[in-house]
């Protein structure tokens, strides 16, 4: 087991840094809604309370002891955890004259292991609407900023175990040192070793699977992408042939992507089975237009694929999934326990329909850490770099109705764009790329014929999450090839155009 450090959240936007910025430093952490009970063991080996949207002078403020989890661990509270602290201790904390939000100064007051190799100024980012003015007894402050009197202080002998505060968020990038103090917490106040590691974690992890599983079976739907199909490598590793892979072709991929994805499974020494449904996915999609219709019938239709395949192997308990951290978090509210945000099976509804025992060996693992477990793995780094790609495939590049010969114009004309993005070196500084087929025709010429003939649009996107997301700024040449070369080779299209929404208040897919 590894050592660990647990993240109280009440609600914060940044909850989610503060656990990567411990995951960088080689310390594996969780994230827990405050109101869970913390259980302590001994990996357990420090708590940071997040940030909340509430005001700690709320009457409905979420709650936790301070001072009882300092009995038994070190404790870093983050803006309303620093103040929640102050004031659970004796300090006053009132609503600032003005809301702080943006960047700030930090002037370091003292020296303290926790400030170790930061600079006597430094920038760091607020994001509160109160402000700590009295500390308790026993606190002292180790530093200011020049419109707040407190922005990091600690308790003096006051607690069993150290105890400090940040008014300020250290966690986002704007706070230009603050991951060196995350790092200085976990290693010198924690006493962390630091040593979670992509191999350790592999070692690990197929050891845990190992006694989950024993001797079943295990079957999984795979999709081509990064989660399931390091998932199903981690599996593997610690099963083998006892792990039966699925992955169907439901019609709307990209173009030969059946084939190649079959045959990178065959080469990583997967036991997958490639199930054409083509035609079963073009009937059942066959005059339907709306969007959501259009992505019930392909999840329904896919579950059916699923079933029918897994029923025909014999003796299977478990059910392989590629659920990441981040689909975890989202199905746990902070504000109780009945409110659930998301579900978190990322194939919808087999679970509940085929009643086995589910495997997830990536549910704490963010997405950039997936794919450093996938390169530990020794994936082709061209799988594990793939941009991410809707489960609905291209019928939610194909605006209204599905047709087999849609379908196929837009995987053409697709595969030139994306392959236009890597050989100009373009791919891997986008987030997402992908080409819709609209469902506009419009006069064209070629030669001495008039063509009235289909609109692509192109969209490729910048993101870290695909939360938000900016248009990509392509180099108007390369624009200017790509459209050429799919008017020129994919007979059917006469038009191209580049979508430059962003997200908000565009969305990334079109449907």
């Amino acid at each position: 087991m590894t050592e660990k450090i647990l993240i109280l959240d009440f609600g914060s936007q940044y909850t989610q840094l503060i656990a990567r910025a411990v995951r960088e430093c080689n310390v594996y952490c969780e994230i827990i809604p405050y109101h869970k009970p913390v259980v302590a063991d001994e990996f357990l080996k420090g708590i940071i309370l997040s940030g909340s949207p509430f005001s700690v002078n709320d009457p409905n403020a979420p709650f936790v002891d301070v001072e009882l989890l300092t009995r038994q661990f070190p404790v870093l509270g983050v803006c309303y955890g620093a103040q929640l602290t102050a004031k659970q201790f004796g300090g006053r904390v009132e609503k600032s004259e003005k809301r702080e939000y943006g960047r700030a100064m930090l002037h370091k007051q003292q020296q303290d292991v926790l400030l170790k190799g930061i600079g006597d100024t430094s920038q760091v980012w607020m994001s509160h609407g109160d402000s700590i003015l009295d500390l308790p007894e026993g606190f002292e402050i180790m530093a200011v900023t020049d419109s707040i009197p407190v922005a990091a202080f600690r308790s003096n002998g006051k607690t069993k175990h150290p105890l400090y505060g940040f008014q300020f968020h250290p966690e986002v990038y704007h706070s230009s040192e603050g991951k060196t103090m995350i790092k200085n917490f976990l290693l010198d106040i924690c006493g962390c070793k630091g040593e979670w590691t992509p191999a350790s974690f592999v070692q690990e992890t197929v050891e845990a699977l190992k006694k989950q599983i024993g001797n079943r079976k295990v079957i999984m739907a795979l999709s081509g992408g990064v989660d399931s199909t390091v998932a199903a490598t981690l599996i593997h590793r610690a099963i083998g042939n006892n792990l039966y892979g699925i992955f169907v072709d439901n019609g709307v991929l990209r173009k030969d992507e059946f084939r190649q994805v079959l045959d990178t499974y065959n080469q990583i020494g997967l036991n997958v089975q490639g199930i054409d449904a083509r035609e079963h996915f073009y009937t059942k999609l066959a005059g339907k237009s709306n969007p959501e219709e259009k992505r019930k019938i392909i999840g329904k239709t896919f579950i059916e694929v699923f079933d029918m395949e897994a029923h025909k192997i014999e003796g299977v308990e478990l059910l392989g999934q590629g659920t990441i951290y981040p689909d975890v978090i989202e199905s746990i509210s902070v504000h109780g326990p009945s409110v659930t945000i998301k579900s978190h099976h990322n194939v919808g509804g087999l679970p509940e329909t085929m009643k086995l025992e589910l495997v997830e060996p990536l549910r704490y693992l963010f997405k950039d850490e997936v794919r450093k477990v996938g390169a530990e793995l020794g994936i082709p780094s061209d799988l594990l770099n793939r941009h991410p790609f809707p489960g609905p495939g291209l019928a939610i590049r194909i605006l209204g109705e599905i047709t087999e010969e849609k379908v196929d114009l837009l995987q053409r004309a697709d595969a030139i764009f994306i392959q236009g993005l890597k050989t100009h070196q373009l791919y891997d500084k986008v987030w997402q790329a992908g080409a819709i087929l609209l469902p506009v025709q419009s006069v064209g010429v070629m030669g001495d014929e008039r063509t009235y003939e289909f609109t692509l649009a192109l969209r490729a996107v910048t993101s870290v999450d695909g939360m938000t997301a900016d248009w990509a700024h392509l180099p108007y040449e390369f624009l200017a090839h790509i459209s050429n070369e799919i008017i020129n080779k994919v007979r059917g299209i006469n038009r191209v155009v580049y979508d430059i929404s962003s997200k908000p208040p565009a969305t990334i897919e079109w449907e």
